[in-house]
């Protein structure tokens, strides 16, 4: 099992306990974090090598990358266990998993890469490489059906995790807020790139909708204390933000989403978040030019929030690239205030959507593994 970053050990932590009911001798070998280690998985490697983001840092770690492929890669072939799970790391793992599948071995993949979306090339990779594919979402299955990969949607976890009830009052209790208070939640993401384009953005939408609803209140988590300093030193050289009624949190993003009324937040898996939260949201994403032109013409959906994937339709606003003024957001979100009615509805949806997703995701990937190693 080789999860490569700390979304996919808590993926992984998850599997081995459902695992651990069926199995009594399981033995979990690969590259492990802390919460599949405590769980007795033995790391190969320290998970923290194969934790790179963006295109510059993976390239200048290449040839250390390779090298634990290669090594990962010997060692199951001379030690062959009964499955391999690679879970997401897709650029690392889908090259390990087809080497594996060619000498013998069973491959799971666990986590779809978004090739439903765009380099939909990648399909023929992923056939060759994995003999069961593990999907979070319903719509991925779909696409995998279409070209004939074994697959089972598992659900996903945050869904097994949120409440589908959320406790509004004691979230706001907790930031200082009272039942009767109108609050915007704004996540401009948690990457530095995303809050040098989004947070100035967001903030200028802040003023705008608060020039016209001076009740209104908002609330900004900052992802890390990098992102937190970044953040600080925005409001503080952005005319009439320092006037804004605005509460800075240090992490805590489930209870300023749960303590909102709407939300303002980058494109992301935090929309996820914010749809099982049941929040009416505004969407909006912004990059360089260059990226935004060559990124435009490979995507394959009309849509880039999940909530609108999810639906297959246009459920919430998404103003994106040049659209993204503090206008076009501040007037969206502040549709939500004008009509109830729209976040009534909204609500309904995203609480049907929320059961779809609650499936005890690893519980079914267990099954699926099981189901594999029967044949």
């Amino acid at each position: 099992m080789l999860a490569g970053e700390a979304s996919g050990d808590i993926l992984g932590a998850g599997l081995i306990q459902a695992l651990l009911k069926r199995f009594d001798n399981l033995e979990v070998v690969g590259i492990a974090g802390p919460r599949m280690q405590a769980l007795g998985a033995e790391s190969l490697f320290p998970m923290e090598r194969l934790s790179v983001m963006g295109l510059v840092e993976p390239l200048k770690r290449l040839p250390e990358l390779l090298k634990i492929r290669r090594t990962l890669r010997e060692h199951f072939i001379a030690n062959p266990p009964d499955v391999f799970i690679g879970i997401d790391s897709p650029d690392f793992n889908l090259g390990l998993e087809e080497a594996l599948r060619g000498a013998g071995i069973p491959t799971v993949h666990y986590v779809s890469p978004s090739v439903w979306a765009w380099r939909r090339g990648r399909i023929k990779k992923i056939a060759r490489a994995v003999d069961h594919m593990l999907t979070l979402l319903p719509f991925e299955a779909d696409f995998y059906r279409e070209h004939d990969v074994p697959v089972s949607f598992v659900g996903h976890p945050l869904a097994d995790e949120i409440p589908l009830e959320v406790d509004v009052e004691a979230a706001r209790q907790s930031l200082g807020f009272t039942a009767d208070d109108q609050v915007v939640a704004l996540l401009p993401g948690s990457r530095g790139g995303e809050v040098r384009l989004l947070g100035p953005l967001f903030l200028q939408a802040a003023i705008w909708c608060q020039q016209r609803r001076p009740a209104l209140k908002f609330v900004l988590p900052a992802a890390n204390p990098e992102r937190r300093q970044q953040l600080e030193q925005q409001i503080a050289e952005l005319p009439g933000a320092g006037e804004l009624s605005l509460t800075v949190l240090d992490g805590n993003s489930q209870q300023a989403l749960a303590a909102a009324d709407a939300v303002l937040i980058a494109s992301g898996t935090a929309t996820l978040e914010t749809m099982l939260m049941n929040k009416p949201m505004v969407v909006a994403y912004k990059m360089a030019t260059l990226s935004y032109a060559i990124f435009s013409r490979m995507l394959h959906t009309p849509w880039v929030s999940l909530p609108n994937l999810l639906a297959q339709r246009e459920l919430v606003p998404e103003i994106l690239q040049d659209d993204a003024t503090p206008e076009a957001l501040g007037g969206a979100v502040l549709n939500y205030f004008e009509d109830p009615l729209l976040g009534d509805r909204l609500r309904r949806e995203f609480s049907e959507m929320h059961q779809e997703l609650r499936r005890n995701a690893s519980e079914k990937a267990a099954d699926a593994v099981c189901a594999l190693l029967q044949k």
